[in-house]
């Protein structure tokens, strides 16, 4: 044995060793680690020693956990005629020099792993311990050594982290520490941290088969060991979170679900919340990182969603106004076909916007532009971001939609009370109407009314029914006054602010104006509401556009349903009035059940012709028991077959009020008169062509018939078109057949015949007075519009954070106008605002009542305090 140990030391170790042979010493060997201790070397036992025939004796010990070999030895010789006389050589193995090598071991399926070895070995240790980290056990990489060396900490009570590392002249790492989470300085030294100068460690080498192995193990720690499981999963290196479940956290934050909710389903993949192998505190932290990586590079992550938007739809389109610095200020964007843009097309006359909302990490005012579609549906036309609500803001926001709507722009606005807001329509929409948001007008009533608005009181009732039931004028006016007398409100401030605006907010001063049933911006804090649900608060700008995605496939999919429950649902009829099938023929199915309410509703009116054919009155069967402001007859005009009652419902919503569906029944009308029938809530309400192709919609082709020779030259021109699409030879011929064919043509075609069809609806439009015409669209080029948008991708920063500390919040964000005012104080005399009733000109002179005269506490005689009192102090 100690002849096979001598063969691999060093040549000056060897002849050291026979010169230390021959002059009869004896000659002990100790193998060992090169990093462990003197102390911690392996003793040298009596059945290792060998006699020679010299009679010296050579002894090795060799440790089986050091037997690899890139292990080292030590040497001593001892003077064998002298038992106290020792000569110690010390010597080392040569460690083994990895070079250019890769930093893991190739995976061999026939080598027994570390873990498996130990877990085998388990029955067999008495103390009991599962995982024991050795010196001299390998590993194929560092990674698995960290994983064995946690597992021990956890069993043993504390945590791990990486310590120090080298790496060779070629730059590969040959050496790596995994330490105890206490070892190290803490950083300051009056500080929370736990690192407390811990010695306890493992140390790896690299071996020549380019694994790892155990060259030193220190156990020995300077802190008390966590005791229970619920201290031990605290450590950071036991609150490891794997790639599939970061995923599945990952995808439930980007959909709103809170932190709790996380953890409970999580703990329901697991069987129960004990189960889970980390704290909600390392979920908390696994979040904020997820949070920070979503904000990092955040332009050029929207942008690449932008163009993905784009590459799915052909019509997308965006734009981006920046400052000074680069940095985005506002964002707009609208999706293309069958969505935003075309949608808008059919059913962008009322529009409806609100900014009042900041669920994104640079605390943006969002807006929604919301409209109604023929199922009375709130649909979005498109998304906004802004810097700040201010007018040039507003003004850059509708002069980008109109120009991304072609040009097109609406009929009316409903908006909130922002000044700004109203003065960027007042310039760039000057023909629109611009109405308020009721509900913004009358959200602060409770605040300002007090306990006469409580829930139980008969004003509530009898406000709410003025404001939503009062259809003209003198009703809304008769009504307001009649209220304010009955409960002695002709003071209060709040009620007369509210009424001096009351014709940009009450609904019979909408009467005229086409609003499709819209009194407030409820559509869109609606939609703004379903937008929470799937941006979580504070989330970058490129994720808060992929859940504005979802929220329009969620609206697209609810119109699908009434899309399918329009061409396939039965109809149920309540009436049985033959103008109510006419209506389930042409409305769609959620327009129909409104027509049928409204023609229930008729039934309570009886018809007085005023003037044949020209006047009716409708008046309503209950009259003498109705409120004496209540208007019980509506006075209904016919003009040219067209119907106008002056409630002024179908201007305002585009649909037949009860008294005019009356007063055809009672002129006994099978159908509804077509002038009366607005597309947009029909089922056809998407069939909007050109103003040149109008003859071929749907609701045209039946009234306007093709004459044989117009049919003919169609079919004729349609084959020239197609023959000449061929190559460049046919399309040149048929080009300069045309040519020649258009001079005689306009020759021949100077007098027309009447039948022509181009003449035919000149005629019909000349007989129908206030025919509808419809704009014709421009399709945008959303290349040009993409490529000069992703060219900014380089120039482009993203907004500044403007949001104040704290877990940012996705509730309603109030105007300045909507913010909390101080109570106003009346005084108790005159009970006017202004003053108190001590400042009152109408208090009398007699109610100044006398200030008392000031005495001592101690004695209670006036004249003195009780500080200088003589009672109290003898010796003043």
């Amino acid at each position: 044995m100690a002849a096979a140990f001598f063969g691999d030391l060093e040549p000056s170790l060897q002849s050291l060793l026979a010169q230390a042979g021959s002059g009869g010493v004896e000659v002990e060997a100790v193998v060992g680690c090169s990093s462990l201790p003197d102390e911690a070397a392996p003793v040298a036992t009596a059945g290792d020693s060998t006699s020679t025939g010299s009679g010296s004796s050579v002894v090795g010990a060799a440790s089986a956990a050091c037997a690899d070999e890139g292990l080292q030895a030590e040497v001593s010789v001892v003077d064998g005629g002298d038992a106290g006389e020792r000569a110690v050589v010390s010597g080392w193995k040569r460690r083994h020099r990895v070079g250019k090598a890769p930093p893991e071991r190739p995976l061999n399926s026939a080598r027994v792993t570390a873990l498996e070895r130990t877990l085998r070995e388990f029955p067999a240790r008495a103390n009991g311990e599962v995982i024991v980290p050795e010196v001299g056990v390998t590993f194929d990489s560092i990674g698995e050594a960290y994983d064995f060396y946690n597992l021990y900490s956890w069993e043993r009570g504390f945590g791990v982290r990486y310590g120090k590392s080298r790496l060779n002249v070629d730059r590969v790492k040959c050496m790596q520490e995994i330490v105890c989470g206490c070892s190290g300085k803490p950083r300051a030294t009056n500080s929370q941290s736990t690192r407390c100068l811990c010695p306890a460690l493992i140390r790896l080498l690299r071996s020549k088969d380019n694994g790892w192995y155990i060259c030193e193990h220190k156990d020995a720690h300077s802190h008390d060991l966590s005791a229970s499981f619920g201290e031990r999963a605290h450590w950071p290196s036991h609150k490891h979170i794997n790639s599939y479940t970061k995923d599945l956290i990952k995808q439930l934050r980007e959909n709103n679900v809170n932190l709790g909710k996380v953890y409970s389903i999580i703990g329901s993949f697991f069987g129960k919340m004990e189960n889970i192998p980390f704290t909600k505190r390392a979920l908390k932290t696994l979040c904020g990182k997820i949070s920070s990586e979503q904000a990092d590079d955040d332009v050029r992550k929207t942008i690449e969603v932008f163009s993905e938007m784009g590459a799915a739809d052909p019509e997308f389109t965006y734009s981006v106004q920046v400052d000074d610095d680069s940095r985005i200020m506002n964002l707009l964007w609208t999706t293309g076909k069958g969505k935003g843009r075309a949608q808008y097309h059919y059913f962008g006359d009322a529009i409806t916007f609100d900014t009042t909302y900041r669920t994104n990490v640079y605390d943006m005012p969002f807006g929604l532009i919301v409209g109604v579609n023929s199922h009375f549906q709130s649909v979005i036309f498109g998304g906004v971001l802004l810097r700040e609500e201010k007018v040039e803001n507003f003004e850059w926001l509708f002069r980008e939609f109109v120009k991304m709507m072609s040009g097109k722009k609406p009929v009316t606005i409903l908006t909130d009370q922002c000044r700004a807001m109203e003065v960027a329509i007042g310039n760039v929409l000057p023909h629109t109407k611009h109405r308020w948001c009721k509900w913004h007008v009358l959200r602060k009533a409770k605040e300002r009314l007090g306990a006469l608005y409580g829930k139980n009181s008969q004003f509530k009732v009898d406000f709410h029914r003025i404001v939503n039931q009062m259809l003209t004028i003198d009703e809304f006016e008769g009504a307001w006054v009649h209220m304010l007398s009955t409960y002695a409100l002709e003071k209060n401030p709040y009620l007369y602010q509210i009424y001096e605006t009351r014709e940009k907010w009450a609904k019979p001063y909408f009467s005229g104006i086409f609003c499709a049933r819209m009194t407030s911006t409820q559509r869109s804090e609606s939609a703004n509401h379903m937008l929470k649900t799937y941006v979580p608060p504070g989330s970058a700008m490129h994720v808060f556009v992929k859940q504005f995605n979802k929220l329009l496939y969620d609206r697209d999919a609810e119109e699908s349903f009434q899309e399918k429950r329009t061409r396939l649902g039965g109809v149920v009829y309540k009436v049985g009035e033959p103008m109510e099938k006419h209506a389930a023929k042409i409305y769609t199915r959620t327009m129909f059940e409104k027509f049928q309410d409204s023609l229930y509703k008729s039934g309570s009116y009886y018809v007085d012709e005023v003037v044949p054919s020209e006047v009716y009155v409708a008046t309503h069967f209950d009259s003498e028991s109705r409120e004496k402001w209540c208007k019980v007859k509506y006075k209904v005009t016919v003009s040219g077959g067209y119907y106008t009652c002056e409630c002024g419902m179908y201007e305002h919503m585009g649909m037949l009020c009860c008294h005019v569906l009356k007063v055809l029944a009672h002129l006994r009308f099978k159908e509804i008169p077509a002038l009366h029938v607005m597309k947009r809530w029909t089922v056809d309400a998407r069939d909007v062509l050109p103003m040149h192709l109008v003859q071929y919609q749907k609701d045209q082709g039946l009234m306007t018939s093709f004459s044989f020779r117009h049919s003919q030259l169609y079919l004729n021109c349609m084959e020239v078109v197609r023959l000449g699409d061929v190559n460049v030879d046919a399309y040149t011929t048929a080009m300069e057949t045309i040519k020649v064919l258009v001079p005689k043509l306009k020759m021949v075609a100077v007098e027309g015949d009447g039948l022509g069809l181009e003449e035919r609806l000149n005629a019909k439009k000349a007989r129908v007075d206030g025919a509808a015409t419809q704009t014709v669209v421009q399709n945008l080029q959303r290349d040009n519009v993409l490529s000069d948008a992703i060219s900014l991708d380089a120039a482009l920063l993203v907004p500044s954070k403007n949001r104040s500390g704290g877990r940012p919040t996705n509730s309603r964000d109030k105007p300045p106008y909507e913010a909390t005012s101080k109570r106003t104080r009346f005084c108790t005399i005159c009970r006017l605002p202004g003053h108190k009733s001590t400042t009152c000109p109408d208090r009398p002179p007699g109610a100044v009542k006398p200030r008392k005269e000031a005495k001592c506490s101690n004695c209670g005689l006036p004249g003195h305090r009780k500080t200088s009192c003589v009672r109290k102090n003898p010796g003043v």
